[in-house]
């Protein structure tokens, strides 16, 4: 059965989906809530969400102005402190929140 593990395709970097990572201020039950409420489940599954800390997220590139947008518009004290291409990028200011 070793065969079917070498048979399977890698896919290239141009046809993966390209993250960018936020820094988020605010509870992840808060900012699910908040992304659900302005663009609905068909937009939180195109938003590719991953949790990578508590506060950093990882979304599909597309999506980042309406992940701002629904966060800005919830009734919650919610905000993006910054956005990145890399984890890297972000620097220290995932500490400092």
């Amino acid at each position: 059965m070793g065969w079917e593990k070498d048979m399977e395709k890698k896919l290239k970097p141009s046809l993966r989906e390209n993250k960018r990572y936020l820094l988020i201020s605010g509870s992840k039950k808060d900012v699910e809530e908040a992304i659900l409420d302005y663009i609905g489940i068909l937009g939180f599954g195109q938003c590719g969400i991953r949790w990578i800390k508590s506060n950093i997220v990882a979304v599909n590139r597309k999506m980042v102005d309406n992940v701002r947008a629904s966060l800005v518009v919830s009734s919650k004290d919610l905000s993006v402190g910054k956005v990145s291409g890399t984890l890297k990028g972000l620097g220290n200011g995932h500490r400092n929140l």
